[in-house]
């Protein structure tokens, strides 16, 4: 990676997929979910710290950072990959306020936004935020894993 293939600038299609992935979240916040696990006081707290700190410095690299070699915006593979990953992860929400709370719920609330991200980075030649994502995977995964699946 060399960082003059980079500059600041804004790109709203990073913050568009950031609010997007949110949006369950948001929804959460309000309206509790019939047996909403996810409330329950988190065993891996400094995990947790990392992965919020990773989050945030992910949504700021992709929003940010901007690859003078990537192409204008379109769909690609990688694009439709982000958005497959996306639909996964509003099926698992779907499938969390219909009571059911299990390894592939849990799974599809942990595994496919990460990815989306990733796939979306990928796409725009953003390696920057590359790796944030990945701590954010690593350490959201973690959390799932170890919070509501073992």
């Amino acid at each position: 990676m060399v960082l003059k293939e980079y500059k600041f600038g804004f790109n709203i299609y990073g913050l568009l997929l950031f609010l997007i992935i949110m949006i369950p979240n948001f929804i959460w916040f309000a309206v509790p979910a019939p047996n909403d696990v996810l409330r329950a006081e988190s065993v891996t707290e400094v995990i947790d710290t990392i992965a919020s700190v990773c989050q945030v410095m992910m949504v700021i690299a992709l929003c940010v950072f901007v690859n003078v070699k990537s192409h204008k915006f379109h769909i690609t593979p990688l694009i439709i990959l982000a958005i497959i990953c996306c639909l996964i992860y509003f099926a698992s929400w779907v499938g969390y306020y219909s009571g059911t709370v299990n390894t592939g719920v849990i799974l599809g609330l942990t595994i496919p936004p990460c990815l989306a991200f990733l796939f979306f980075a990928i796409d725009r030649k953003n390696m920057i935020a590359v790796v944030p994502i990945s701590i954010f995977l690593i350490c959201h995964l973690t959390y799932g894993i170890v919070n509501f699946i073992v």
